[in-house]
């Protein structure tokens, strides 16, 4: 028996074009490009204006694109026996590093305390840890300059990272994120046999990992670029950090635009990569509750 086929004719339907919603679109692109530009063109001018000559930095009208490119201004840098700038990397390094360590183990272990256990005076202890994030730092210098002063750290890095060790605004991040945990998951690490310690390490540490991440960023950018407390407690130049030798170059180096370029795009360059790198996880810190 044979069984005629029919052919089957497809019409495709062509959706009409939302012409509004294109050019809402469009004008939304064009006002983010147009910030973007403004926000980057600083940046990129400094960089260009690092491998031009001191006379073209000066010009009037000044130029974008460097006429001669050169590296001198580079090579005068680290030739310079006045600016040991791996001893001013290092000591930016470790306190940037040291304040972000503490800071992540003692805002995740505050905050999931806040979050899932219940003790006498919890609602004042933690409303007094927001209080902390109203007050400006520069209300605190003094006591903390004589506190510093009776232990002796004065000029000394650890000067830095004691006041920085406890983060009101950390504890508080993490304590939102923490109590985002299912309950039923902790009380089974307990049925296990999982001491309070276990479960936080093993389990509440794992789930916190974008919190932490973003947490550990932000805090790591501040530090890089503090200035004002870091300039009141080292007063030694060999102790001091990248901010507070890039002031002192530019004031040594009156003029001398084309160099001061230079040197702060070699200080800026470190946290510029780690942002770069790692800036997926703040977009993932500020979206991401408990599990995935």
């Amino acid at each position: 028996m044979a069984v005629n086929s029919l052919p089957i004719t497809i019409v495709k339907t062509h959706k009409p074009i939302n012409w509004g919603k294109f050019f809402n679109r469009l004008l939304l692109y064009f006002v983010l490009t147009l910030g973007l530009s403004f926000t980057l063109l600083p940046f990129i001018m400094m960089i260009m204006s690092s491998f031009k000559t001191n006379v073209e930095v000066l010009r009037v009208p000044p130029t974008f694109l460097p006429e001669h490119f050169t590296l001198d201004n580079y090579f005068k840098i680290f030739n310079d026996p006045k600016l040991p700038l791996l001893r001013f990397y290092g000591n930016s390094a470790f306190v940037s590093i040291i304040n972000v360590v503490s800071t992540l183990f003692t805002s995740s272990l505050v905050g999931y305390m806040f979050a899932k256990f219940e003790f006498p005076g919890k609602k004042i202890l933690f409303g007094w840890f927001l209080a902390m994030m109203m007050i400006p730092i520069q209300i605190t210098m003094i006591p903390s300059y004589l506190i510093l002063s009776k232990l002796h750290l004065i000029n000394s890095l650890w000067g830095l990272v004691i006041f920085s060790a406890v983060d009101a605004f950390g504890i508080f991040m993490l304590r939102q994120f923490c109590e985002t945990l299912p309950n039923e998951l902790l009380d089974a690490a307990r049925i296990d046999g999982a001491s309070e310690w276990q479960i936080y390490w093993r389990i509440v540490l794992p789930q916190l990992g974008a919190s932490l991440a973003t947490l550990g960023i932000l805090g790591f950018m501040q530090t890089w670029n503090a200035y004002l407390w870091p300039m009141i407690v080292l007063q030694k130049i060999e102790v001091r950090t990248l901010p507070i030798i890039l002031t002192w170059f530019n004031s040594t180096h009156t003029g001398q635009g084309a160099l001061v370029m230079a040197a702060t795009v070699l200080i800026i360059m470190p946290i510029l990569f780690v942002f770069l790198f790692f800036q997926r996880w703040i977009v993932q810190g500020f979206t991401m509750t408990g599990f995935k």
